[in-house]
């Protein structure tokens, strides 16, 4: 190469070496915001799953007690049963309320306000689950959990998008993956939390529940010092110097200009469009391939195993040999598994992308069901199935935190532009808690049913929605949400001019 070239490029080179440089790490100032988003948002979520397992039998017998003081007579074993139930059950319900609220209040709240009001939720169900055996009324129980499953709800509607809004387009994925690791940890907390020699003890159960406060209180200190999202301020409030301000300290000065070029860009292509309502979703066919792909990624989330798995997990850990008192323990490492490879995938999912990562979590998932339905097949003829059996809970859990469990709420987030993006959370976080509803309300009469063979029909979830994922969602990594869109476009018109035998399909959808 002549000298003259060489001499040319240099500036080109040292400039790419700089860019390439400043991308390896976020600003300190999105991390912290992305971790108050977090601790009070998802983590909160997965505490509150996990927490209420360990002081399952200290709730009943203040239940019972409550009752004997209140009317004189034991409680019914089937009364019993439908209290506790209610207890565990209803914050499924709180979460389907949250989660249709949340995508209405990030609009006329702004996605910052909106979290930061949700912490009233999770503050007002501390203070009546702690007080709860002081005053003698479990109702307090059923109220405060109702609240934090408003909470949980609310918050994984606003959370990803939010994190979503204010990352740089390179740091997408990696903050985005903070959703499923932030659950993961609050699951692996709760249980922790549980353990006797923490607050699993009788007589510390209303503290144990009332812990929820302290996720709450700490969003509530951190997250007012950062900006609103750029995104909201620029496209749905019109605000330009308000986002100059939010990216300058989220992206830093160097990067600012760029990403305000991008949501410049978004909001010209948005000029006089008002924010969808969840039902306008369905009816707008250009995004119909978008729609149908999170109802299906959302439904598979819960649908796929992952609880039946932990179902069966204390029985092949008592078939192992592992004695009952020290199960609890056992579960905490499929907890830490999860939270491991929740972390790996934030890790990985700029380097291999979206793609392959939950299209390879659902293979390895469906893999896992063969082999765990064929251990618990032949669990009495040899002493060996039982590990084996292990070893198949541990690499469902790593598969399903290192596909499905970190990628989904990213894809929630990347599939549509602001203007659709809240009515999208609403019909993503619906699906999804009332396929966990379900789940819950049916999973006892399917495992009494096909006992463990109940794996091959989780088999069929997964193999399929691997299938559908490969066909038909395009790789988002380190894409603008305007070019994913144009992805979409262009792969349906390329679908609709293959035949009548697509057309057909395209038209049925």
């Amino acid at each position: 190469m002549p000298e003259e070239s060489v001499d040319e490029c240099k500036p080109l080179l040292t400039k790419g070496m700089k860019e390439s440089k400043r991308l390896k790490f976020p600003n300190k100032s999105l991390l912290l915001a992305a971790f108050a988003t977090c601790i009070g948002g998802t983590f909160q979520c997965g505490y509150n799953i996990s927490v209420i397992n360990a002081p399952t039998m200290h709730v009943q017998a203040f239940i019972n007690r409550t009752w004997s003081d209140r009317y004189q007579a034991n409680i019914s074993e089937n009364a019993l049963t439908l209290l506790w139930s209610t207890i565990v059950s209803i914050f499924t319900l709180g979460g389907l309320l949250g989660v249709t609220i949340g995508g209405t209040l990030s609009v006329k709240l702004g996605r910052k306000g909106t979290l930061l009001s949700n912490n009233l939720f999770s503050l007002t169900a501390a203070l009546l689950m702690g007080l709860s055996s002081s005053v003698g009324l479990f109702e307090f129980l059923i109220i405060g959990r109702f609240l934090i499953g408003i909470n949980a709800g609310i918050g994984l509607c606003v959370e990803p998008m939010f994190l979503g809004e204010i990352s740089p387009t390179a740091f997408r994925g990696a903050l985005g993956s903070g959703t499923s690791i932030f659950l993961t940890v609050g699951i692996l907390s709760g249980q922790v939390m549980g353990l006797n020699e923490v607050l699993g003890e009788e007589q510390f159960w209303p503290y144990l529940l009332s812990t929820t406060c302290i996720p709450a209180i700490l969003q509530l200190l951190i997250l007012p010092w950062f900006p609103e999202s750029p995104r909201y301020l620029l496209i749905d409030k019109g605000d330009e110097e308000g986002c100059k301000n939010a990216l300058r300290q989220l992206h830093g000065l160097d990067d600012c200009d760029s990403s305000l070029e991008d949501i410049q860009k978004e909001k010209s292509n948005l000029e006089g469009f008002q924010a969808k309502k969840p039902w306008e979703l369905f009816a707008d066919r250009s995004l119909r391939w978008q729609l149908l792909t999170i109802i299906v990624i959302n439904m598979a989330q819960q649908l796929n195993g992952v609880n039946a798995m932990y179902f069966y997990a204390d029985y092949v850990f008592l078939q192992s040999g592992i004695p009952l008192d020290k199960t609890p323990y056992a579960t905490v490492g499929t907890g830490a598994c999860e939270c491991f490879t929740a972390l790996t995938c934030g890790l990985l999912i700029e380097c291999l992308g979206r793609k392959v990562l939950i299209t390879g979590g659902y293979i390895l998932m469906s893999i896992c069901c063969i082999f765990f339905t064929l251990t618990l097949a032949f669990q009495n003829v040899s002493p060996v199935f039982p590990y084996l059996s292990v070893a198949c809970v541990f690499a469902f859990v790593l598969s399903f935190g290192l596909g499905p469990g970190g990628v989904t709420n990213i894809l929630n987030n990347e599939l549509f532009t602001q203007t659709a993006r809240p009515a999208a959370f609403v019909i993503a976080g619906t699906v999804n808690w009332l396929s966990f509803f379900l789940v819950g309300l049916l999973f006892p009469f399917i495992v009494i049913g096909l006992q463990h063979y109940c794996f091959l029909v989780f088999f069929v979830v997964c193999s399929s929605v691997a299938i559908y994922i490969l066909l038909v969602v395009p790789e988002t990594k380190n894409k603008t949400f305007v070019e994913i869109q144009n992805e979409f476009k262009s792969s349906e018109k390329a679908s609709t001019s293959e035949g009548s035998g697509t057309t057909l399909l395209s038209t049925c959808l």
